[in-house]
């Protein structure tokens, strides 16, 4: 493979806001007496915002007790939250090895973009101190479907103005996985093989990405 860009996730990959996003999520939950099990911290990772809340719901079997506008103010209203949780995030937030990492992509003049589903990405990206070594960052709001819909990665690939062929896409939850292998990308996981079983090349955790995995 003549690799020529990464598209990573941020969540989990980069930074880890997952704790963020569940506790922002239990929050809610609690505001409005619905449930929220620990083990469905997996099933909300990586997904759209209003995704995740339709998954609450479902769980909660509520959906139909709340219109459009209801879900759209819930959403924003576990967004304040979150907001206030990453309000204090720094470099030290930034995942053991993948400053490494980007530094070595740069220097190799490996594109870099950003795919997150997470409307908070950039202003994340700016806290942590890694938005100049990203070349691009896809607005999830600029694609039709969300992940696991390959949508975000292709249009990812456009941005970078590279092939499926010359770039792999990196995540940590199996819907960034599928969306990744439904691109035609080569797939990388971070974390546990039951979760990302689906992914062409399995790591434990960021300390061991290393361009010459793929060169």
């Amino acid at each position: 493979m003549l690799l020529k860009a990464i598209l990573l996730d941020l969540d989990g990959v980069i930074t880890d806001t997952a704790d963020f996003h569940y506790r922002a999520w239990r929050y809610l939950c609690r505001r409005y007496q619905l449930i929220i099990k620990p083990s469905m911290e997996v099933a909300l990772r990586g997904i759209p915002r209003l995704a995740a809340l339709t998954l609450i719901l479902e769980k909660n079997k509520v959906c139909h007790k709340f219109s459009d506008a209801e879900m759209s103010r819930l959403c924003e209203e576990k967004n304040a939250y979150y907001n206030r949780l990453i309000a204090k995030m720094s470099e030290a937030d930034i995942l053991p090895g993948m400053l490494a990492f980007l530094k070595a992509c740069k220097a190799s003049e490996i594109k870099l973009g950003l795919v997150s589903s997470s409307l908070n990405a950039p202003k994340i990206l700016e806290k942590i101190g890694l938005t100049a070594y990203f070349d691009c960052i896809v607005d999830p709001r600029t694609v039709a479907k969300g992940k696991p819909s390959p949508d975000i990665f292709l249009k990812g690939v456009t941005q970078l103005g590279v092939s499926v062929a010359d770039c792999i896409g990196i995540e940590d939850a199996a819907s960034g996985i599928a969306a990744i292998n439904a691109a035609g990308i080569f797939s990388v996981g971070i974390g546990s093989e039951k979760v990302l079983s689906k992914a062409n090349l399995l790591l434990r955790n960021t300390t061991e990405l290393s361009l010459d995995l793929f060169n």
